[in-house]
């Protein structure tokens, strides 16, 4: 019953979020934004507590993505500012139409209502999150990983020290730190009371949310992203493209996992990219033709069936050669997973029919996959990268946290 009573207070403040100013929901964001400047040593601290207590063996990449430091705080807190700085969805009408027996028609944007937002490691999500579902209206329960469990309850200190300072209630946010899966699995059952669930991370939380959950999801899927290098592609381009998509920060969703090199230009383009990726010392996972053209180099495996659709998260890499831009499509037709894809190409029709039959939230020519993000695309930031077709896809925003519903006036009409 103590759930029970928690959530229907988070309900209450949703009800009241929905009329919100904008002035005084942007008042709390810049706070925080503040907050994170002044508060770093103890965020930081709190941050490097977890680090610490990652196992023997956790990889660089996961490392990297739970860690914190000063540029990273900054990050956040621009991101908070941007957030602040945009218009404001809630309200905002899109069509209006009056009806011949006088009834007056408005579509409008309104706030989803209560959002539980899980995800694991990176605390940066929790700024981030609470950021965009605030300014939509919509009251926020965060679930993080126990590996990041110091640092996002250090964030959750802050966000309810901004609340309530510009008299919000205190059930607007509800930052969970504890890590037991049953409390989750729990709230996951509670569609009364919660209107949308977001699981952010790997196949197994997206897995466990989906088996589990009784309220509708936006599905927030892993990144098995592709760059297919086309016979007509700018090969020192490629090399810089290609190289920025798997190295830059390889532990996240954007990143690149798989490489199709046109067969006519394979044997320029391998040695090429594999020297350029030598320094990042990337394992690569390798097709017959492809492994026959880079033999003797180092770090080289032949990919198993298994490995093109596998999400690495990490400095490994799938590499295929194909024959034709059509078996490159069909190749990511079969293992893509609709998040980000990019052609490399100097033929525009080439990249026009890429983006028009590829299958993804984001589809680019001549870019690194590494730009699907809220931030990078200017909406502050975002709740994930949605690889569903109801609702959104793509970097999930302000307006994304919004729907839209009628409003009517009428004057004393009956239907008869």
């Amino acid at each position: 019953m103590k759930l029970i009573s928690q959530l229907q207070k988070c309900k209450e403040a949703a009800r009241e979020l929905r009329s919100a100013k904008t002035e005084r929901k942007d008042q709390v964001l810049l706070r925080v934004a503040e907050l994170l400047t002044l508060e770093q040593a103890s965020v930081l601290k709190a941050n490097a507590k977890d680090v610490k207590s990652l196992p023997p063996g956790t990889t660089d990449a996961f490392r990297d993505r739970l860690l914190l430091d000063e540029k990273r705080l900054e990050q956040m807190a621009e991101s908070l500012r941007q957030v602040a700085a945009l218009p404001d969805p809630v309200g905002e009408e899109v069509d209006r139409r009056t009806l011949p027996n006088g009834l007056v028609l408005r579509r409008r944007r309104s706030p989803l209502g209560v959002i539980l937002m899980i995800f694991e490691s990176r605390p940066n999500v929790a700024t981030e999150a609470f950021s965009l579902a605030f300014k939509a209206g919509n009251v926020t329960l965060l679930r993080g990983g126990k590996e990041s469990m110091n640092s996002t309850g250090a964030l959750y200190r802050l966000m309810d020290q901004a609340l309530k300072e510009a008299d919000f209630s205190p059930h607007t946010l509800w930052g969970i730190t504890r890590p037991e899966r049953s409390l989750t699995n729990q709230l996951l059952k509670e569609r009364k009371w919660i209107d949308i669930v977001v699981p952010r991370g790997g196949d197994r939380l997206i897995d466990f949310v989906v088996k589990n959950s009784e309220i509708p999801i936006i599905k927030n899927d892993r990144g098995l992203c592709h760059i297919y290098v086309d016979q007509a592609a700018d090969l020192e381009m490629a090399c810089k493209i290609v190289v920025n998509a798997k190295t830059q920060r390889p532990g996240v969703c954007n990143a690149m996992e798989t490489l199709l090199v046109h067969e006519k230009v394979s044997r320029d383009f391998l040695p090429q990219v594999h020297s350029a990726m030598e320094p990042f010392a990337v394992e690569w996972h390798l097709c017959p033709e492809s492994l026959k053209i880079l033999k003797g180099r180092r770090r080289l495996k032949r990919a198993k069936p298994a490995d093109w659709d596998t999400e690495y998260l990490d400095l490994k890499i799938n590499c295929k050669v194909v024959r034709d831009f059509d078996e490159a499509l069909s190749h990511i037709e079969r293992h893509g997973s609709q998040h980000s894809e990019s052609i490399v190409t100097a033929s525009e029709p080439a990249a026009r029919r890429f983006q028009d039959e590829v299958d993804g939230a984001a589809v680019y020519w001549n870019a690194s996959t590494r730009f699907t993000d809220g931030f990078e695309f200017g909406l502050g930031g975002e709740l994930g990268i949605s690889t569903q077709k109801l609702h959104v896809r793509g970097p999930v925003g302000l307006r994304e946290l919004t729907n839209l519903r009628w409003i009517i006036d009428g004057t004393g009409q009956i239907r008869g």
